[in-house]
């Protein structure tokens, strides 16, 4: 009788260890899925950030700043056209990081997504540099070579234009290699994330 009972006591003891563990690889998986989550929420948070000023740029800022100087007409629309265009790449990333599901979705289908959005931040950038470079290019061939209402002459009137460019230029620099870092460090742990739920898939 004292062996049966001692059977059982045993068979207790490992249906609760084998409960224990169940409970505790599920609060470990849910605890890497939440990290995974806010690091990606951080990531979207930003992109989209980005878009809604790009937005506001293009139909608030730089329209005032036309209708208060004597900015050509040309050199408005090079502007616009480019920030506009701008856009494209960011909504498209916005709609990657939109399809990100960790409830529903299995780790490989989501390192593909992660994968997809690296490859547009990626051409985003090339673009982006390029495009703004060619831009500004163009903005002062058509204000110095051809907008004659400002009377910009080639001295000491253009230093002001060109010292703002320059200082906006580092500015955006500033905050895009802090914006940089972060993604890095963002992306880092969601890639380290989703290699650690894998485990929990197999």
């Amino acid at each position: 009788m004292e062996l049966d009972e001692l059977k059982a006591s045993w068979k207790q003891l490992d249906k609760r260890l084998a409960e224990s563990e169940i409970v505790n690889l599920r609060i470990v998986k849910e605890m890497i899925a939440q990290k995974t989550k806010s690091a990606y929420d951080r990531i979207y948070g930003l992109n989209l950030y980005n878009l809604v000023v790009t937005a506001v740029m293009t139909a608030v800022v730089f329209p005032w700043i036309y209708m208060h100087t004597p900015i050509s007409p040309v050199s408005f629309a090079i502007v616009e056209v480019v920030m506009v265009l701008g856009m494209i790449p960011q909504i498209w990333k916005l709609n990657l990081l939109s399809r990100f599901d960790l409830q529903h979705k299995r780790c490989n289908e989501l390192s593909r997504l992660v994968l997809h959005y690296k490859q547009a931040r990626h051409r985003e950038t090339v673009w982006g540099i390029t495009s703004v470079s060619l831009a500004m290019v163009a903005f002062y061939i058509s204000e110095l070579g051809f907008n004659k209402q400002a009377g910009y002459v080639l001295g000491t009137r253009i230093l002001l234009p060109l010292g703002l460019s320059l200082l906006t230029f580092a500015f955006a620099y500033v905050v895009a290699r802090w914006q940089w870092r972060r993604h890095v460090t963002q992306m880092e742990e969601i890639e380290r994330g989703l290699d650690e739920l894998k485990e929990f898939e197999s």
